[in-house]
């Protein structure tokens, strides 16, 4: 049962996510394989370890027991990982292709310890989803971390952070907007091509905002470029000047006083950043190590 140190990591996901299915989103694999690894666990100790309620997973007697266990196990492996890649005399760049919110405003404050864990140098190339996919299938990558959901059947994606995207100015905002108050902005947006744009399409007709009634200055592509735009609007303007990006994009600013953010009212537009690798590499030490420390960060 040690041995096969796997399934202790799918229970420790099920617990950690309190969910089957979210776990199973988080590891990479089916729902019914983590039910299936759960299953075998408990038929190896003779015993359950977990019930699945309405609103989440609860743990038995023994179930707590061996998540203690396992929590132990989990942190000495991690460990052990560190010295095992000490071994491996292998000297490369490691390439993480990333989409835009993420490669500019998320990756950056990690690379470091990436480059650290891995004894190796770190390239980073940013792109769009769907390009950085198509890289990590060329093999011109070793990593990707995405914004939107690009799936093809020889990679693996698992689910890292909950990404939120927020209404943003460079005037002041009420905290929370109507249909009417975004009908009495100008706007910025993204191009018809981006997750981000697709996602805000949808959340908006849902309120009853058509897009193409919304009083659209420009259209760009780079999500740096409209953070720009707007931070170097008129402050002044009788409409705010306003766009629609993920909460990391504009945190700086935000914490600086120098953009306002807003959500819609009763909506809250979110997405996950997906993790993705090709499934030949499932085995490979120095993505495994980026892979788990990734992971490990519980908030972005």
């Amino acid at each position: 049962m040690l041995k096969d140190f796997a399934k202790l990591q799918t229970f420790l996901m099920v617990i950690k996510e309190k969910s089957f299915s979210k776990a199973s989103a988080k590891l990479g694999i089916s729902q019914p394989a983590v039910t299936q690894q759960i299953k075998f666990i408990e038929e190896y100790l003779d015993t359950k370890i977990v019930d699945r309620k309405k609103n989440g997973i609860l743990l038995t007697k023994e179930g707590e027991d061996l998540f203690r266990i396992a929590t132990r196990l989990e942190k000495t492996i991690a460990s052990c990982e560190k010295e095992l890649l000490k071994i491996i005399h292998k000297d490369f760049t490691f390439v993480i292709g990333s989409s835009n919110a993420i490669g500019n405003y998320v990756l950056p404050n990690y690379l470091a310890e990436i480059k650290k864990r891995i004894n190796n140098n770190v390239y980073m190339n940013v792109a769009k989803s769907c390009e950085v996919i198509d890289q990590l299938e060329d093999k011109k990558i070793d990593l990707a971390l995405i914004e939107s959901p690009v799936f093809r059947n020889d990679i693996i994606y698992r689910e890292w952070v909950l990404d939120e995207l927020v209404v943003f100015s460079n005037q002041p905002l009420k905290k929370h907007l109507t249909a009417e108050d975004l009908n009495g902005f100008d706007w910025i947006c993204r191009d018809e091509a981006s997750h981000t744009r697709k996602l805000t399409s949808e959340v908006l007709d849902e309120i009853g905002v058509q897009c193409n009634n919304l009083n659209v200055l420009g259209v760009l592509e780079s999500p740096t470029a409209i953070k720009e735009s707007i931070l170097h609007a008129d402050p002044h303007s009788e409409r705010p000047i306003v766009s629609i990006m993920s909460k990391h994009v504009v945190a700086s600013e935000v914490a600086e006083g120098r953009l306002f953010e807003a959500r819609i009212k009763n909506y809250k537009m979110e997405r996950n950043f997906y993790i993705a690798y090709s499934k030949d590499k499932k085995h490979d030490a120095f993505i495994d190590s980026v892979v788990n420390y990734l992971l490990s960060l519980n908030k972005v």
